[in-house]
């Protein structure tokens, strides 16, 4: 009998919930810009269920706005999106060296403030998943709500790339660099 030990992207892609340890393997986002602080559902290829909880020390709340903190937008879209980053990199082998980005935003809204205080329940659902050589793509819904209430919505595009693509090449800057003298 042949036995195999599942690879690291195996056991994270099948748990059913991640906490900030595993969402830092997965996601290249540090604060302040990691917007999801806990993973309670995921299904493979499907869905995500994840969590944010909302602080005054948020640094975009000294400007948004002084004396009547709200987080921005979006911020909330840009959660909707680390949600099915983290459910798609799930999927993804050599993670460490792609990072999943925007290609679009549609059907924006937003319906209610989200304050300091507030914990964000973030459900994002796949709609299309295209993966074909030296390209991924995926279409997302997601939906993001407070204390049971819809706060915010969007669909949002991605592609994965590889990390190094908007790298310069310093080999190539020391050579303009000697040309320019």
């Amino acid at each position: 009998m042949i036995q195999s030990t599942p690879s690291e992207t195996d056991a994270t892609a099948s748990k059913m919930s991640l906490d900030i340890h595993d969402i830092l393997k997965i996601l290249p986002h540090r604060y302040p810009l990691l917007l999801i602080d806990r993973v309670l559902e995921l299904k493979r290829k499907e869905s995500i269920v994840a969590i944010k909880n909302v602080t005054i020390n948020e640094p975009f709340f000294n400007g948004h706005f002084p004396g009547l903190p709200i987080m921005p937008g979006v911020l909330i879209v840009e959660a909707i999106a680390q949600a099915g980053g983290a459910l798609l990199l799930t999927e993804v082998e050599d993670r460490e060296n792609k990072v999943m980005v925007f290609t679009g935003i549609e059907r924006a809204k937003f319906r209610r403030p989200v304050s300091p205080g507030d914990q964000l329940r973030i459900e994002v659902e796949v709609k299309a998943w295209r993966v074909v050589p030296r390209m991924t793509a995926a279409k997302m819904e997601g939906v993001a709500y407070v204390a049971g209430k819809r706060v915010a919505e969007a669909t949002v595009s991605c592609q994965l790339i590889d990390s190094s693509r908007g790298r310069a090449d310093n080999s190539d800057d020391a050579d303009n660099d000697a040309a320019a003298e």
